[in-house]
């Protein structure tokens, strides 16, 4: 019941870190009491329950959002639970370890979960790491030298550290690697502060239209009417007051307003570019077949030319397309998903060092990455979201991940939302204006300039260096497992 109790209270205090709760660094005591839970388990099995309850309730408490869209949407929150309660019941099988090396197996095995959980199944899901829950403080700057996904490493690596001591575990391990984490934090900080950005300001405007009926479904001519929307707007730009105007995903789109298939709306887009004087990008959706579809953020530039378009790469799975299609088909919910998404090929950098990313997309650190390491200065995520309630905390928990994205890449990143909220986010994570929610308006704003950041080089370095030295750890343990280690069983025995 103590392991259990613990579990559970550090899944709340857990999710409390992220929006709209917070403030961020709560995932520290929220780790370290889960930690401390699986230090403490008796057996095996407990350490499974224990995983299990700090996974539903954190991941619960992060996502109840998910039943806007369908209640058995939220069979993803079991799935993700299930991840720590494997690592719950792995790990907790070497309590009795000397200190370095639980330290090396719960920091490694934590490492090897979450990129795990970034891939699988499905394509994964980055949402929840740790490290997102710091992009509302300074604690965020890091990420530029070790990324979000070395930043996740570093608390669970100072979180284990403070299990391992409440725990009774002390040693010189302990406090070796106490001193490696403040190390690459510390050193992450002086680089960030001793560097800059380059380039001035640049004027951009976020042309949020909102749909006819926001944060519903109004069929029919609902795409129709959101771009007559978006359209009526973009009339109130002053030509000449700004360089790029971003309409998000899901502004055009479908039968009857694709500006690539349809001339009507085509020519009315390119009508604006070239009367602003602006390049625009603007998000859509289009149909290809009777099965399937493409999801793209269409370039025009300053003369209303269409110079090419970005394609979405990560579809949501289940949302807009059905993995192995035959064995689900028997779920009514479904059937709101007739068609499957194409997949794009790779990131896409227009004119102006420009790139883009889409929705879901955004959430991971590796498709934002792409575009950067393809020469892109500033990026687009374009989202919709119309899909949660006015309620739902979902559009604050992105941004703070468009955040993390802007800080790794040191990159200015515009943020729009076809219903809110929209803002723009300068390379070191500060947030320059926002929009409301489920607001029809435009975002006038400047994004400044870049820098080059080692993340951009290195990638996920850290976090696959920290699974490495977890699995070795475990591979040199190997022969001893059943033999000599001590288990937690046998711990009180003695």
């Amino acid at each position: 019941m103590r392991s259990v109790v613990l579990a559970l209270v550090a899944g709340v205090v857990s999710f409390l870190a992220f929006p709209p709760f917070g403030p961020g660094w709560l995932i520290l005591p929220g780790i370290a009491l889960f930690l401390l839970s699986i230090r403490l388990a008796s057996t095996r099995r407990v350490g499974l329950l224990a995983g299990a309850v700090y996974g539903l309730a954190f991941f619960g408490g992060l996502m109840w959002w998910l039943a806007e869209l369908e209640l058995i949407a939220l069979v993803l929150v079991p799935v993700q639970a299930l991840f720590l309660a494997v690592y719950g019941w792995w790990i907790a099988g070497f309590a009795g370890l000397s200190a370095a090396r639980w330290l090396s197996l719960a920091v490694g095995g934590w490492a090897v979960m979450e990129l795990t959980r970034y891939h699988f199944p499905v394509g994964g899901l980055e949402w929840g790491a740790a490290g997102y829950a710091l992009s509302d403080s300074f604690f965020r700057l890091p990420a530029a030298v070790i990324g979000t996904s070395g930043l996740t490493v570093m608390v669970v690596l100072l979180t284990a550290v403070i299990a391992q001591l409440a725990g009774g575990g002390r040693g010189a391990g302990v406090w070796a690697s106490l001193g490696i984490g403040l190390i690459v934090i510390a050193g992450s900080f002086v680089w960030v502060i001793a560097g800059g950005t380059s380039g001035g300001g640049h004027p951009v405007a976020i042309v949020q239209g909102s749909t006819p009926c926001p944060f519903e479904h109004c069929p029919p001519d609902e795409r129709l009417r959101t771009f007559q929307q978006h359209l009526d707007l973009t009339r109130q730009i002053e030509p000449g007051s700004v360089s790029l105007v971003i309409w998000s995903e899901g502004s055009t789109g479908s039968t009857n307003a694709d500006p690539v298939n349809n001339p009507e709306i085509g020519g009315a887009i390119a009508a604006e570019a070239r009367r602003i004087g602006a390049a625009m990008l603007v998000g859509g959706d289009r149909t290809v077949s009777d099965t399937h579809w493409v999801n793209a953020n269409v370039y025009f530039d300053s003369n209303g030319e269409i110079l090419g378009e970005y394609r979405k790469q990560h579809p949501v799975p289940f949302g807009e397309y059905i993995p192995w299609r035959p064995l689900f088909e028997w779920i009514p919910a479904l059937d709101r998903v007739p068609r499957d998404m194409i997949p794009g090929e790779g990131p896409v950098v227009f004119e102006g060092n420009l790139g883009s990313v889409i929705s879901f997309e955004g959430g991971f650190s590796r498709y934002a990455l792409g575009a950067r390491r393809a020469g892109a200065d500033v990026i687009v995520v374009a989202t919709n979201e119309a899909s949660y309630g006015p309620d739902a905390p979902t559009s604050d928990q992105f941004i703070g991940m468009t955040r993390m994205r802007a800080v790794e890449l040191g990159v200015p990143v515009i943020h729009s939302a076809v219903t809110g909220k929209s803002t723009v986010v300068e390379a070191d994570g500060e947030l320059t204006a926002s929009t409301g929610l489920g607001t029809s308006e435009i975002l006038y704003a400047e994004y400044g300039g870049s820098r080059d950041t080692p993340y951009t080089v290195t990638g996920d370095l850290v976090m696959y260096l920290a699974a490495i030295v977890g699995i070795v750890s475990w591979a040199r343990l190997a022969p001893l497992v059943g033999s000599t280690v001590p288990t937690n069983e046998e711990e009180t025995s003695a």
